[in-house]
């Protein structure tokens, strides 16, 4: 019998006022529970729907996600979302850890005995003013209870587990630990807690709830100065632009130029991108269809990527940034980590595979900071990859309002490499070396963007305070701006402004400059330090975090050397 029949229903379902625990027992019940200003939407008939992929939904399974979801999405969408709504709850919430993270939950029985005792849960569970929770340091994997069960989620993965206790914090947890030994790594761990939650905002209700109110204040602040309006000259400059770069690569190649053709057409796909990413947030028209179709013009059948596989990753990276075994975005293995857990072999929430640190893994991290920059110049090439798995295996929505965006992306490719592949390099160029030089040249030329992506996180903090860690303070926690000379903006095309466009995802890229006054602004009232740097010195900050790491991976490999070597004695 479903859960929602135990609830005596009121005159309209939607006002149905949920208990924590009552949210708790759909959770456990296998139900995708999500909470935004109070209402409580059951998002399962819309997961496999979802523009943005399922995974963005299932990291907000059990949280208050008003601010992820104002930040991500367009008035129009929020308002769609009420179609889902089966309750509202009264009061504070107090986030759960969400069951793709490891968050265990507890099924729902109704009776006056046991209603007393679940009431004096809930106290408990409001009165923790701090939780690192769910950081995988402290999720004890031992021995699960015997009446710890599993249930397929909606999708038919099992997403959701039960147990006869709540969702804990690091504090419950560090109880159970405390029997074990902590390895070296663990020590890193905990100093890379230690140093976060000294450097930043205390996370009680009271501090966290301050740091909301003023980050929304500001952005009604940010919407009344009409920072969210694109400037549409802006674009006509950037138009400009890309013509006069392709026309260059159409003249060198003519001129059997093909290096420089495959610089110019590489600047091209360089400065397209830009475009692109502001299509994906919707930041240009402001409309979901028409700027899914300007964003699949320029992927696609511009540069022969996937804007929907793009979608799908980058909601993830904004919601869960630079969690090790969330985040996509820093997800390197077995070529990069940027930090010490990877050497767990950790598990991918997002690509659903353990990251395996392997002999090869455990060869190319002792040197990655030396490894860096030759890799980033091949970083298209993975893109290819990534983009043809998202569209062969239909990993987007096949339903619903983006079920078109499959194949148009599929036409897009068809074109790109008819244009690109056989157009260009097989009939236009005539000798292999040509082609090979033109493909090298155009593709290594991106590699300034890979580096602009990596820029502003590779050197933040990695480090998981748990679920009452306010959205604001966790992207300025993990993400970096990089400061530049306004003449140079069109070089990085917004991305050197992280730091503002992951508080703000919609604001369009040539806004972002006046708004990062006020988010400085913001960040001095409420305490949060800003990370800014020079572009010299964002690229030692990263190039300093790579080889720390490798450092560590090389103590680790000696320590387990040294280990094993006394082991052989000992049997001998």
């Amino acid at each position: 019998m479903a859960l929602t029949s135990r609830f005596t229903a009121p005159k309209s379902r939607k006002e149905t006022i949920l208990t924590r625990r009552q949210i708790e027992g759909l959770i456990a019940d296998g139900r995708s529970i999500v909470i935004i200003e109070n209402k409580v939407l059951k998002t399962d008939a819309w997961l496999k729907y979802h523009p943005g992929g399922d995974k963005a939904i299932m990291h907000m399974v059990g949280r208050d996600a008003t601010d992820e979801v104002n930040a991500l999405h367009s008035a129009e969408a929020r308002q769609r979302m009420e179609a889902y709504q089966v309750g509202i709850i009264e009061g504070r919430w107090h986030n759960f850890l969400p069951p793709i993270q490891g968050g265990k939950f507890r099924a729902y029985v109704e009776s006056e005995q046991q209603r007393g005792a679940e009431d004096r849960d809930e106290r408990d569970v409001s009165s923790q003013s701090s939780s690192a929770s769910g950081s995988p340091l402290f999720e004890p994997t031992a021995q699960q209870p015997s009446n710890i069960r599993r249930r397929k989620g909606s999708h038919g993965s099992e997403l959701h587990t039960v147990s006869s206790v709540s969702s804990m914090s690091s504090i419950d947890s560090l109880e159970h630990e405390e029997e074990k030994k902590p390895s070296h790594m663990d020590a890193y761990t905990q100093q890379e807690i230690d140093r976060d939650l000294a450097k930043y905002p205390a996370l009680d209700p009271a501090t966290q709830d301050d740091i909301v109110q003023r980050y929304r204040q500001l952005n009604e602040m940010i919407r009344a100065d009409g920072l969210y309006q694109c400037n549409y000259t802006s674009y006509l400059i950037e138009l400009c632009r890309y013509t006069f770069l392709f026309g260059m690569f159409l003249l060198c190649l003519q001129w059997s130029w093909y290096g420089t053709s495959g610089l110019f057409l590489g600047m091209f796909w360089h400065q397209l991108v830009f475009t692109a990413h502001d299509a994906g947030h919707m930041g240009i028209t402001h409309s979901f269809a028409l700027d899914t179709i300007i964003g699949i013009i320029i992927a696609d059948f511009l540069g022969g990527l996937s804007l929907g596989w793009w979608k799908r990753n980058h909601n993830v990276h904004h919601i869960v940034t630079n969690s090790p075994e969330h985040d996509p975005d820093i997800e390197h293995m077995p070529f990069f980590a940027i930090s010490h857990r990877f050497f767990d072999s950790l598990r991918s929430t997002y690509h659903d595979r353990i990251m395996a640190y392997d002999f090869f893994a455990k060869f190319t991290i002792r040197y990655q900071q030396y490894l860096y920059y030759p890799i980033l110049t091949l970083g298209r090439f993975d893109l290819y990859r990534l983009s043809w798995e998202y569209l062969l295996l239909g990993h987007g929505p096949k339903k619903g309002p983006a079920w078109w965006h499959r194949w148009l992306e599929i036409a897009g490719q068809i074109f790109f490499w008819t244009w690109f592949g056989y157009g260009v390099v097989y009939k236009s160029i005539p000798t292999v070396s040509g082609r090979l030089a033109f493909i090298m040249v155009s593709h290594m030329v991106t590699a300034p963007l890979h580096l602009q992506i990596t820029l502003s996180h590779f050197a933040m903090s990695t480090a998981d305070l748990g679920v009452h860690e306010s959205f604001p303070q966790k992207m300025l926690r993990t993400t970096m701006d990089v400061d530049c000379p306004h003449w140079l903006d069109f070089f990085h095309g917004g991305l050197q402004f992280q730091a503002v466009h992951h508080l703000y995802p919609r604001i369009p890229r040539h806004n972002l400059r006046r708004t990062q006054k006020l988010v400085r602004r913001f960040c001095a009232d409420v305490g949060i330090p800003y990370a800014l740097y020079g572009f010299a010195d964002g690229n030692k900050e990263v190039v300093g975090r790579l080889g720390e790491v490798a450092r560590q991976a090389r103590i680790l490999a000696e320590c387990q050397r040294t280990l094993a070597e006394k082991e052989h004695h000992a049997h001998h």
